[in-house]
């Protein structure tokens, strides 16, 4: 796969520096603020999982439903079959069969894998289903096909799709179990407001165990308690901008009463800068209004305000769209990779890749490679400096990968591993400076890139906005750009992006690489 264009980072440092720095892209317990040490166990909160898993990683609880539904459909096929081979049947009569099982089944809240529910129960619920659905497929064999040997399609077909379903109904909630436990299934929230409507929405979550509830968020540090329900207040909402538990958070809940409109008006243009989903859960609504908008907390946004686009279908297809292009440009850039590697070594002292953190989905730190092409440096202290023309830093061979971003191919892992996409936002260096100013800090809506996950080209390398963003306007472009791409992504447009990389890249004079 051709070199795809990018922002350069600021700074090709000593990989060993950048080594130390470096953290894998789920944090361990050891490396949160230190409200979250074990040394205070109290502080953590009974939500708090034992494992924090970024966003990117967690799996949608209505995508797994339907797949543990096509799944079905696959056995009860098979199934079908198994009457048609040994039954009797004809193609008729196995649909007969099988389709009132997948209704039951539906119907049944076969699919609701609850935290409470252990296996003997989902089997128990499997069975009745399956059993409604067989006694349902045997009445209708009876008035549609009365001729056809109906107590052995029925006792083929019936035996197979109770033994298939048993079999995958019983792994799926074995790997439900699995998925709750190591934090990708259950969804991590904050809140915004110690009310009344936080406390209840805590205890709920404590029966249901449908979501985890890290932390709540209040700016009355005088009247605000030092824990709701056992959850901690980890201070106010400036605390809540810059907390590192938030690369873990897939929602913000703001609990503010119902009559505070300017406070709630507020917050939401405070958090609005924020790459989380922001909802709210108002203080002081009518009782079954907030029980029903409760229960559909772990589910459902409630009044979303801001966060990134929430369309499961279409992260799939972005997500297998990498998968599938990632793997064929990894086969063909191999070759061209490992002459790269060899080249680097021989130019300078070093090795060929080194690591630097930057920023990726929802703000999470993530560790971007790439193919070195600066001199070691000693340790660098402050802001991140971006390249400059003629940069003295820049080896032979540095000056050619960068040029033709030939140093971004490493990337191709990041995007296997799920860090990034082959199309989105470029990732910046964490601590990226502009001037002497530090990058984030030049457009209020800069948080709003890592709504998506970084890519090694983009809608903006695409429209000239490549190389150092040295200037506040170049900045302010590069995001707005950025944010465009955001609310236009596609399959397509990602892969018109894609195609338009390397005429763009090749056309490129201007731009320092």
């Amino acid at each position: 796969m051709p070199a795809l264009a990018q922002q350069k980072p600021a700074n090709d440092v000593d990989p060993p520096t950048l080594e130390a720095v470096a953290r894998p892209s789920e944090v361990p317990l050891e490396s949160l603020p230190p409200a979250e040490q074990p040394a205070q166990q109290d502080r953590r909160g009974p939500l708090r999982p034992a494992n924090l898993v970024p966003t990117r990683a967690r799996l949608p609880g209505h995508l797994i439903a339907w797949m543990f539904q096509a799944g079905d459909a696959v056995i009860l096929a098979c199934a079908g079959a198994v009457a048609m081979a040994l039954g009797g049947a004809s193609l008729t009569e196995a649909l007969i069969l099988t389709l009132p099982v997948l209704l039951a089944l539906s119907q049944s809240k076969a699919y609701q894998f609850g935290p409470r529910q252990g296996l003997a129960f989902q089997l128990a619920r499997l069975t009745l289903a399956a059993g409604v659905g067989l006694a349902g497929a045997g009445l209708l064999l009876a008035l549609v096909a009365p001729t056809a040997p109906i107590l052995n399609i029925l006792a083929t077909g019936g035996l197979a799709a109770f033994v298939g379903l048993y079999v995958l109904h019983a792994v799926w909630s074995l790997s439900v179990r699995r998925w709750r436990a190591n934090g990708r299934l259950t969804p991590n929230v904050v809140v915004v407001g110690a009310t009344g409507a936080a406390e209840r929405l805590i205890a709920a979550s404590l029966r249901s165990r449908d979501v985890n509830i890290l932390g709540v968020f209040d700016d009355r540090a005088g009247r605000a308690p030092k824990a709701l329900c056992g959850v901690p207040v980890l201070g106010g909402t400036e605390a809540l901008m810059n907390h590192k538990v938030m690369p873990y958070v897939d929602r913000v809940v703001i609990t503010v009463p119902a009559k505070a409109q300017r406070r709630v008006s507020q917050l939401v243009e405070r958090l609005r800068v924020l790459p989380n989903e922001i909802t709210l859960l108002l203080d002081g609504e009518a009782p079954d209004q907030e029980a029903a908008a409760i229960s559909r907390i772990a589910n459902v946004p409630l009044a979303r305000v801001s966060g990134p686009p929430t369309d499961a279908g279409r992260a799939l297809v972005k997500r297998l769209q990498d998968l599938a292009i990632g793997s064929i440009a990894l086969l063909v850039a191999a070759p061209v990779m490992a002459i790269i590697a060899v080249l680097i070594r021989l130019d300078s002292p070093g090795p060929a890749l080194f690591r630097q953190r930057r920023h990726g989905f929802n703000n999470e730190e993530i560790v971007v490679w790439k193919f070195r092409s600066m001199r070691a440096a000693p340790p660098q202290t402050g802001g991140v400096r971006q390249v400059a023309a003629d940069d003295d830093r820049v080896t032979r061979i540095g000056r050619f990968i960068r040029k033709t971003s030939l140093d971004e191919l490493p990337q191709i892992f990041n995007v296997l591993r799920g860090e990034m996409s082959l199309v989105g936002p470029r990732p910046h260096p964490v601590g990226l400076m502009t001037g002497e100013v530090e990058s984030a800090r030049l457009v209020h809506e800069y948080a709003h890139r890592h709504r998506m996950k970084p890519g090694m080209t983009g809608w903006a390398a695409i429209h000239g906005s490549r190389g150092p963003v040295d200037t506040p306007e170049l900045v302010r472009r590069r995001v707005a750009l950025d944010v465009e791409y955001i609310e236009r992504q596609s399959f397509w447009l990602d892969l018109y992006i894609i195609i338009m990389t390397i005429p763009c890249l090749l056309g490129d004079s201007e731009n320092v690489r």
